[in-house]
C-alpha cells in the first residue's frame, strides 16, 4: 500500500503535533488528546475528568457557552469532547479553511475555561441526570459493575461519571487544579487529518500551546485484575450478564493474538457466541465478546442480554463456548477474523476522523507514528497456535462477573 502522508513534530515544551494529509478532501478533523481520564482521578473526586470536559463548554476564552456554539456552527463545523478511563479528547470537524478556528476554540477550552460557580452548580445537575439515565439503562451500567469487579478498589475500576458524593465534592478550585496537573505539554497531542498542511498546523500549535507547562504527568497506579462478582437486583425486563478475564496490555507481544481470539469468540455474526447462543439456541438477542487493552493491563469480556428464564442456560453456554474456543478455534476462523480486522482498519481510515483517531491512538500507545502496514503485518503474523495460546492464557486467570436482573449467580 502507498505510504501515508503522516508527519509528527514535537514542540520544545514536549507538545506533540501530528497530521495525516488526505488528498482530494475539502474537510478536516482536528483534536486535542489528553492523558486525563477517570483512572487518573483521586477517589474523592471521581468524575472530575468528565465534569471538566462538560464545564469547559460553559464558557472559555471570553466566549459564553452560546458564543462557543455559534462560533463553530457559523462555519458549518462541529465541536465535541469525550472522556474515558484513560483519557479525554476535544475535537472539531470543519471545512479545511476553518482549521485555525477549530484549533483556537479547542485551545480556549482547555487553557482558558471560565469555571463560574453558578455554571458548575447547574452542570452538576446535568451530570447527575446523565448518571441517572445510565443507571436506568442496564446494558450501559453493567459495564461499570463489571469493571468494578475486575479491578476491585482500584482507579481503573471506578466509573467515568463518578457518583453523587464525588460529584458533589468537586469545586471550582478542584477544576483549576485538575487542569494544571493533567494538561501539561508533554502529555498532550494535537492531531489533524484530512485537508491539512502540517507546517501550518505546527504554527497554530506554537501560537496556542507553546506556553503550556512543560513536562509530562505521572502515570496512574498500575492496575491489577482481581476478579469478583457484582449482582444488581434492579428491575429489568431482561437479564444482563457479563463475564471477564484478564487480557494483555496495549504493548504486550500477545495483544494481536488475544484481539483476534476475542473476535473469533464474539466479534460478529459468524462468531461462536452469536452462532451458538443466538442462532442455534435462541437464548439472546444481543451477545458479543471484546478485548479492551490499557497501557498496563487489559480485559477480555463477553456480554449477553437474555430472558430471565433463560439466563442460567445462557450464562453456562457462554462459559462453555469460550472455554471450548481456546482449544478448538480453527484456521478458518483465524483467517476470517484477521480479514475482518484488516478491512475494519482500512475502512475506518477512509474518513478524517478515522485517520485522526488512528494517529492519536498510535501516539498514545507507542509514542511515535505507526504506518497501518505495520499493524497489518502484526495481524498477519498471528498463527493458530498463537490464537489458542492467547485464549488459554486469558482463561487461566481470575474471573469477573456482573449481572442485572439475574435470578441466581455462582460465585466467581
Amino acid at each position: 500500500m502507498a505510504t501515508l502522508l503522516m508527519q509528527l513534530t514535537i514542540l520544545p515544551n514536549g507538545f506533540k503535533v501530528a497530521s495525516r494529509q488526505m488528498p482530494g478532501l475539502e474537510t478536516a478533523a482536528v483534536g486535542l488528546y489528553a492523558e486525563a481520564g477517570a483512572r487518573h482521578e483521586p477517589r474523592r473526586l471521581n468524575g472530575i475528568a468528565h465534569l471538566f470536559e462538560h464545564m469547559v463548554f460553559k464558557g472559555a476564552g471570553g466566549r459564553s457557552a452560546r458564543e462557543i456554539s455559534e462560533a463553530i456552527e457559523d462555519v458549518g463545523g462541529e465541536l465535541n469532547a469525550a472522556t474515558d478511563r484513560d483519557g479525554t479528547s476535544f475535537t472539531a470537524s470543519v471545512m479545511a479553511e476553518h482549521v485555525p478556528l477549530g484549533v483556537s476554540l479547542i485551545a480556549d477550552l482547555v487553557q482558558r475555561p471560565h469555571f463560574a460557580a453558578g455554571d458548575l452548580a447547574r452542570e452538576k445537575e446535568v451530570v447527575l441526570q446523565e448518571l441517572g439515565e445510565a443507571r436506568d439503562t442496564p446494558s450501559d451500567i453493567i459495564f461499570d459493575d463489571l469493571w468494578s469487579a475486575a479491578f476491585d478498589n482500584q482507579p481503573l475500576g471506578r466509573p467515568v461519571l463518578g457518583d453523587e458524593d464525588s460529584i458533589a465534592a468537586i469545586g471550582v478550585a478542584d477544576l483549576h487544579d485538575w487542569r494544571g496537573a493533567r494538561y501539561r505539554a508533554g502529555s498532550l497531542a494535537l492531531v489533524a487529518a484530512g485537508k491539512v498542511d502540517h507546517d501550518a498546523l505546527v504554527a497554530l500549535a506554537d501560537t496556542h500551546f507553546a506556553d503550556l507547562v512543560d513536562g509530562t504527568i505521572e502515570d496512574p497506579a498500575p492496575a491489577h485484575f482481581t476478579g469478583g462478582t457484582r449482582v444488581s437486583r434492579m428491575a429489568s425486563e431482561q437479564a444482563h450478564l457479563t463475564l471477564a478475564f484478564p487480557g494483555p496490555a496495549q504493548r504486550d507481544p500477545g495483544y494481536f493474538a488475544a484481539r483476534l481470539f476475542a473476535d473469533a469468540v464474539g466479534g460478529g455474526m459468524s462468531s461462536r457466541l452469536f452462532q451458538q447462543v443466538r442462532e442455534e439456541r435462541g437464548l439472546a438477542y444481543s451477545v458479543y465478546a471484546s478485548l479492551q487493552p490499557y497501557a498496563d493491563t487489559g480485559i477480555f469480556y463477553a456480554y449477553a442480554a437474555t430472558a430471565r428464564r433463560e439466563s442460567a442456560s445462557a450464562a453456562q453456554l457462554i462459559e462453555d463456548v469460550i472455554a471450548e474456543a481456546a482449544e478448538t478455534v480453527t484456521q478458518r476462523e483465524l483467517d476470517r477474523v484477521r480479514t475482518q480486522s484488516r478491512a475494519g482498519l482500512l475502512m475506518s481510515m477512509e474518513s478524517p476522523w478515522g485517520q485522526a483517531h488512528y494517529v492519536a491512538r498510535q501516539l498514545s500507545v507507542w509514542g511515535r507514528l505507526v504506518e497501518p502496514a505495520e499493524v497489518l503485518a502484526a495481524l498477519d503474523a498471528v498463527t493458530l497456535d498463537d490464537l489458542r495460546a492467547a485464549g488459554a492464557r486469558m482463561l487461566a486467570g481470575p474471573r469477573a462477573r456482573a449481572t442485572i436482573g439475574f435470578p441466581a449467580v455462582r460465585a466467581a
